[in-house]
């Protein structure tokens, strides 16, 4: 008797439609959570530009793809790739000009690896006879000068294998993208220099957004944000990064001038119609290369070749076909020398050569210097300046000066701690509130279903959350905590009005349900009120426990409470 009055309350129940649609929801959820534990391979995060994997045709993800959709090498040389150590260990053993089959999930790539050479300036000098043609006004004909030239003697060595140019990351294994708290990265608070409309705001994240991808920096958040003060603000978050590599790229509006004089010969963007990054014309200039300056440390010059609108070229024309010629040790050059300017300070200066005296040339070289303790140090700090400037005369400057407010570093290792006792945390959570539930009610008809809501608002929201690609890091967990400690409140009311009481209204299962109800959706609209600020308060910071909060109390209030309220009533009514 009591099995078949079980299992006819079982069909009541998942028959009830608030149940079928609780379970539709749960299905929809896991879905796209898409659950994967034994996901293979280390996924990428980024490629760099025209590195082997580059030309290969390995493309970084979009900002926007799924984590589970990103694509992932699964082996190199046909060796399995089981974690990031045993990627990197079978890269350190690569060779020289050896070609790499490289397996993802999305296809097979074959690569070449080249040479990382570096030149050393040695304590010599070495002549060199240079003959030019030169034209003679006076005598109306060209004649040959021979000039000798002396210049520090080089030598150029091999120092292992240039990186194949794969950035990669430990496989996600679920769709869930999370924040810059759970899996490390850079958090940086930039603030308009003045107040601008929301045109030049979308038009800075565009410029963002491109001088970052431009760099070869992949999961980049970009994102406007106010106080309730009215103070705007821009919010950029990248994963895997570290501050020094993006702090000063971002912060500079990237105005970048060139004068003859006080005239402007180019401006970066527009001005510009290609920039070198290849290795044939883009890295340490081997004429001038590194050396030891005065007061200790090393300096590294680097230059790089760009190509001027035919607008720029006549200006440039314009501007140096009245200067005379002046002759000096290393050859004839004009008065006035090329001045560069990087937000109004100057970078750099460069002679013009005589040749050049009212030209229309459109192809030119910028150079420019790193400085370092040793001399490794100077050419990785010239090369990353060299990138940086790169960077900003393709993209131009940004419409706005941007001021650092905050940033913040996370290491991945803390990161991966968060995540490991967060779920600890909530594990116990259930268990705890199962165990207090069951001293209260003494009734499994009431403790299974709660623990079991419980659960299921925490699928539904994380199944939100990677819907609309929302990240999950600490503000948006205490969130959660927030929103699944409401639950509990909700589901005791629920439950006490279910069962408790003496008045002739205990038989009167809609009105007890209607009245609790009533309490925890007063309840309901009095934490989406106190939320509302918060999506505006710190700068956009409190952004993610606001929205989190909310959606998930509101998933508590429209689908898992309403579900449970129905199965606690079949399965207590007699």
């Amino acid at each position: 008797m009591k099995v078949l009055k079980m299992n006819r309350k079982l069909k009541q129940i998942f028959t009830n439609y608030r149940v079928i649609i609780l379970l539709a929801c749960l299905i929809l959820a896991t879905v796209s959570i898409h659950p994967n534990p034994s996901v293979k391979g280390v996924t990428i995060r980024n490629v760099l530009t025209n590195s082997s994997a580059s030309l290969a045709g390995i493309q970084g993800p979009a900002p926007t793809t799924r984590p589970m959709s990103r694509e992932r090498v699964l082996a190199v040389n046909n060796v399995d790739i089981d974690d990031i150590e045993d990627y990197y260990n079978i890269i350190e053993g690569l060779r020289i000009n050896q070609t790499v089959h490289i397996k993802t999930n999305k296809g097979l790539y074959k690569l070449i690896t080249r040479a990382e050479i570096e030149e050393i300036e040695l304590n010599e000098t070495i002549e060199r006879l240079v003959v030019e043609e030169v034209f003679n006004e006076t005598s109306n004909q060209t004649q040959n000068i021979t000039n000798i030239i002396r210049e520090p003697k080089k030598e150029t060595y091999v120092k292992g294998v240039e990186d194949i140019g794969l950035k990669v990351y430990k496989p996600p294994k679920t769709n869930v993208k999370l924040g810059l708290d759970l899996q490390g990265g850079v958090r940086v608070l930039l603030q308009p220099e003045e107040k601008v409309s929301k045109i030049y705001t979308d038009d800075l994240i565009a410029s963002l957004n491109q001088r970052l991808n431009v760099y070869g920096l992949s999961d980049v958040v970009i994102r406007s944000s106010s106080d309730l003060s009215g103070n705007q603000y821009i919010l950029v978050e990248i994963a895997g990064a570290n501050e020094e590599e993006v702090k000063e790229l971002i912060a500079k509006q990237g105005k970048f001038e060139s004068k003859i004089g006080n005239e402007t010969v180019f401006r970066g963007g527009e001005d510009i119609t290609y920039v070198c990054r290849s290795a044939d014309c883009a890295g340490i200039d081997p004429n001038q290369g590194c050396g030891i300056v005065e007061g200790g440390g090393y300096a590294c010059r680097f230059r790089f070749s760009i190509s001027l609108s035919p607008e720029a070229a006549e200006r440039q024309a314009e501007l140096t076909k009245d200067l005379e010629v002046v002759t000096d040790a290393g050859g004839e050059y004009l008065t006035e020398k090329l001045y560069l300017f990087l937000d109004d300070k100057e970078v750099d200066q460069l002679s013009i050569g005589a040749d050049l005296k009212g030209r229309a040339v459109t192809d030119i070289q910028i150079s420019g210097s790193g400085f370092g303790a040793t001399n490794q140090e100077a050419v990785f700090n010239s090369l990353q300046n060299m990138k940086k400037l790169q960077t900003i005369l393709i993209t131009g400057s940004l419409p706005v000066k941007l001021n650092i407010v905050k940033t913040d570093n996370v290491s991945p290792i803390l990161g991966e701690e968060f995540v490991k006792n967060a779920m600890l945390m909530g594990l116990f959570v259930l268990i705890g509130v199962a165990v207090v539930v069951s001293i209260r009610y003494r009734k499994l008809q009431i403790t299974v279903p709660m623990v079991i809501s419980l659960a299921s608002e925490l699928v539904l929201l994380i199944g939100v959350a990677s819907i609309i690609g929302w990240n999950i890091d600490l503000p948006a967990i205490a969130g959660i905590i927030i929103a699944i400690g409401t639950g509990v409140d909700h589901l005791i009311v629920i439950s006490d009005e279910t069962i408790g009481g003496k008045s002739i209204e205990i038989f009167d299962w809609k009105k007890r349900i209607k009245k609790a109800f009533f309490i925890i959706t007063a309840a309901y609209l009095t934490t989406v009120v106190a939320m509302v600020p918060l999506i505006f308060a710190g700068a956009g910071l409190l952004k993610g426990f606001a929205i989190t909060t909310i959606i998930g109390v509101s998933i508590g209030i429209f689908i898992a409470r309403p579900a449970f309220a129905n199965v606690v009533e079949i399965l207590l009514r007699e």
